[in-house]
């Protein structure tokens, strides 16, 4: 017993102790492939449906795919926040908090689910049209949100329980789960759309299926005892205090899905006044691949998330610094590769969703443009990942609250010479 509990306190003893620089690596790097893998779910849909299914069916498929991703969002406000309560209770040792974090996750993913499903549901024709949906696309795009919906649990509570087994710092098996999903999704992909010729429903319901042994698989790591806390899968817990602190961790990363989708309303819009079925594809393409290559930073952000967390709960503040600048240098080092291979051919890059087409120079243009972002995202990314991690609440000294900036320059008296 005394050695399956030093083995299961190993990854939190190295986040503690070990350089920072090699905890960075021996973290990241399998959060990075797991990000990826969870990325190419979305870009193999639009591969399939572009090849096999043709440019209009991609247009409606590329309207409805930010709806789809509400679910994720939403999955990330439960997972994001319960994943940052649970680093911060692990470097704290605090037993009590951490047995009751996957009752919650539990009872909010079926609340927020049940919710969300009725209101898409009864809403799936008017938030296709406020998506710029009309004609053929309008159809496609409904017919493939409303199978997505049908599948949402699966979305919300798997994304949500990878998150948690990434905050214990288990990032290989965050990773192996993705991946299962993945090869999953990608041969229903092949069965539904290529054998059966199921078309844009074969697509979603071969995304559903990889999201239900996503969460199957997530599910059998709880119920199996593999966790480093006390985890009881088939338990719910309602704790109003530690649901407020869900909420305002995982927050931001809603808010981040939230404006998201209001951009790609606009956008939509717009294309669909304006432009032609091609417009609609082109831009759907170029929406997937730039999240395609953000998923790499993606997965640096959630290796972060726990090494912020354990550090801070242990009320090691220094390394809580140190960490950032660390996570934020190498992720800016990451992206630069692929950022340059986009804007010296972008025409390989988009040529994998369309067949025998020749893009134009203003095409081009428009991919550049879109993609000239993301050499400033990864340390903005890092940020909004190092304020939920500590989860500065609210606490009262001296008649005043300690704010985050409090936290790195009074209350915690961290010395002059580390900046942000």
């Amino acid at each position: 017993m005394e050695t399956k509990l030093n083995e299961k306190d190993k990854q939190k003893q190295m986040i503690l102790s070990e350089n920072l620089w090699k905890v960075m690596y021996s973290i990241s790097w399998p959060a990075v492939i797991a990000m990826v893998l969870y990325g190419l779910n979305s870009v193999f849909d639009a591969i399939f449906v572009g090849r096999f299914v043709g440019e209009t069916a991609l247009a409606g498929v590329s309207i409805a795919y930010p709806l789809s991703q509400i679910t994720l969002g939403l999955g990330s406000l439960i997972g994001v926040g319960a994943g940052s309560a649970l680093s911060i209770a692990l470097g704290a040792k605090d037993k009590e908090t951490q047995k009751k974090i996957l009752g919650n996750v539990n009872y909010l993913a079926i609340v927020v689910t049940v919710i969300y499903v009725i209101l898409a549901l009864l809403l799936t024709t008017p938030l296709v049209k406020v998506m710029g949906g009309v004609g053929d696309a309008l159809e496609i795009g409904r017919t493939y949100f409303q199978i997505t919906v049908i599948g949402a649990l699966f979305w919300i509570y798997g994304l949500a329980g990878n998150m948690i087994v990434r905050a214990e710092g288990k990032m290989k098996t965050a990773a192996l789960i993705m991946a299962l999903g993945l090869m999953v999704n990608i041969t229903a992909n092949y069965i539904l759309i290529v054998v059966m010729d199921m078309g844009v429903a074969g697509a979603a319901w071969g995304t559903n299926l990889g999201m239900f042994v996503y969460t199957a698989a997530g599910f059998i790591y709880f119920a199996k005892g593999k966790a480093s806390f006390e985890a009881h899968s088939f338990k719910f817990f309602r704790d109003k205090k530690m649901i407020k602190d869900i909420f305002s961790m995982g927050m931001p990363s809603l808010i981040m899905s939230v404006m998201s989708l209001v951009q790609a309303v606009v956008v939509f819009n717009a294309l669909s006044r304006y432009g032609s079925t091609y417009d609609l594809a082109l831009y759907g393409a170029i929406y997937r691949i730039f999240t395609l290559l953000l998923t790499p930073i993606f997965g640096l952000m959630r290796a972060l998330q726990p090494v912020i967390g354990i550090n801070y709960g242990a009320k090691n503040n220094l390394r809580v610094i140190s960490s950032f600048k660390i996570f934020a240098i190498a992720s800016t080092l990451m992206m630069l590769p692929f950022w340059i291979i986009t804007m010296l051919v972008p025409e390989a890059v988009l040529g994998l969703m369309f067949t025998n087409k020749i893009f134009d120079a203003t095409s081009l243009l428009y991919f550049r443009t879109y993609m000239a972002l993301l050499s400033i995202l990864p340390v903005i990314f890092m940020m909004m990942t190092f304020y939920p991690a500590i989860n500065t609440r609210k606490t009262s000294r001296n008649n005043r609250y300690c704010t985050t900036i409090d936290f790195l320059y009074t209350c915690n008296v961290i010395e002059s010479n580390f900046y942000l």
